[in-house]
């Protein structure tokens, strides 16, 4: 499917300009904002609309206390002057983002997910989840030819998430399906969620995965913030595993993943501990019929995003693809605007070879949203 939309295209979004990084670059992961949470009241239902004109905020709703790094986890200079929440002024965001670098597309991903919420309110979760797509097709989706957007779930309740997909899966700027890493209860391989894996393969959308501020490591989240943010990758290895050994790959073929935000080196030990086992004991999960990294790297059915980039030489992180034994897994990302932004110009090791820079950069995210290539 062309997902380029049939609006905003006066001049094509792959197309434009020079581009000061000497590539083309699509940044899977924007987190445009709101202001609060009474921005989503003109979009939601009651009885939530009376909850949020009352409170402004929704009870239980609050992240964990956490101390960030920079100033509350976002760039200082991306706060608007107004005092809102960064991410939440277009002007800014075009500043510092789309004409910095001339980012061809930018797939806005949100700032706050519905599965958060867990098991309790479920039926607030997806409400609030539809009330903020309409919100970002209202108020962002049409302000930059370069924007795409995500379908924000509650996927604790995967009968309304599929029909939320099926809602807006048809709207041409939308590539993919969100879910949070950390929050429900349940990893994503549960048979629970083919629900939401069948409406977006047939509406041919992505399903990414990013980690919110509930992903812990297998003892919880530690006692700083530095001991979670060094675990956050432990989550998005395990939901990969539940994937791919509860048959995801194999019961919907034509379904791809992308973790965002999670890491991505860890993926050549993965491959090679998955296979091992799957070599060992797959008598156990009859239904996956691939080698896992047949699945992964053959058959390119997942993509990791780049950011946060570790520090590695040009050398290292061509021996880290080397090992993955594909160049087509990275996607890049920038995190924008959050304290441990990554720049197109500098999170890339000097060196790499210009074919493998320009895939990660663009044509990798290029191939997995099926958009136009760039002239």
């Amino acid at each position: 499917m062309d997902r380029n939309p049939t609006v905003n295209t006066a001049k094509d979004v792959i197309e434009r300009g020079h581009q000061p990084a000497g590539y083309p670059v699509i940044d899977v992961d924007v987190h445009e904002s709101f202001t609060s949470l009474n921005d989503l009241v003109p979009y939601i239902e009651e009885p939530w609309k009376s909850l949020l004109e009352r409170k402004g905020h929704w009870h239980g709703f609050a992240p964990p206390f956490i101390s960030w790094g920079s100033g509350g986890g976002v760039r200082l200079d991306a706060r608007p002057s107004d005092g809102g929440p960064a991410g939440s002024d277009y002007d800014l965001m075009r500043e510092q983002l789309l004409e910095a670098f001339d980012i061809r597309v930018a797939v806005l991903t949100g700032s706050f997910y519905p599965g958060m919420l867990g098991e309790m309110q479920v039926e607030a979760a997806t409400a609030l989840a539809a009330a903020y797509n309409d919100y970002q097709v209202d108020q962002w989706l049409g302000k930059h030819d370069s924007f795409r957007g995500s379908i924000h779930v509650a996927p604790q309740n995967p009968q309304a998430a599929a029909r939320e997909i099926d809602r807006l899966g048809s709207h041409p700027q939308m590539l993919q399906v969100m879910l949070p890493v950390g929050g429900p209860t349940r990893a994503y391989g549960d048979p629970f969620y083919f629900p939401i894996y069948e409406v977006a393969q047939r509406n041919e959308l992505v399903v990414a995965t990013h980690h919110t501020a509930y992903v812990e490591g297998v003892f919880g989240m530690g006692r700083y913030y530095i001991e979670r943010h060094t675990l956050i990758p432990q989550a998005t290895m395990a939901q990969v595993i539940s994937l791919m050994f509860n048959g995801v790959f194999d019961r919907f073929p034509n379904l791809n993943f992308v973790c965002l935000e999670g890491g991505f080196t860890w993926l050549p030990h993965l491959l090679w501990r998955m296979d091992r086992e799957y070599k060992s004991v797959r008598q156990e999960v009859p239904w996956v019929k691939k080698l896992p990294s047949h699945h992964i790297v053959s058959d390119g059915r997942l993509r990791l995003s780049t950011q946060p980039t570790e520090d590695l030489t040009a050398d290292e992180l061509v021996k880290v693809i080397e090992l993955i034994g594909s160049d087509e897994v990275l996607v890049f990302s920038t995190d924008y605007p959050h304290f441990d932004f990554d720049s197109p110009l500098r999170s890339l090791p000097a060196g790499l070879p210009r074919e493998l820079k320009r895939k990660v950069l663009y044509d990798n995210a290029r191939a997995l949203y099926h958009l136009r290539p760039a002239s």
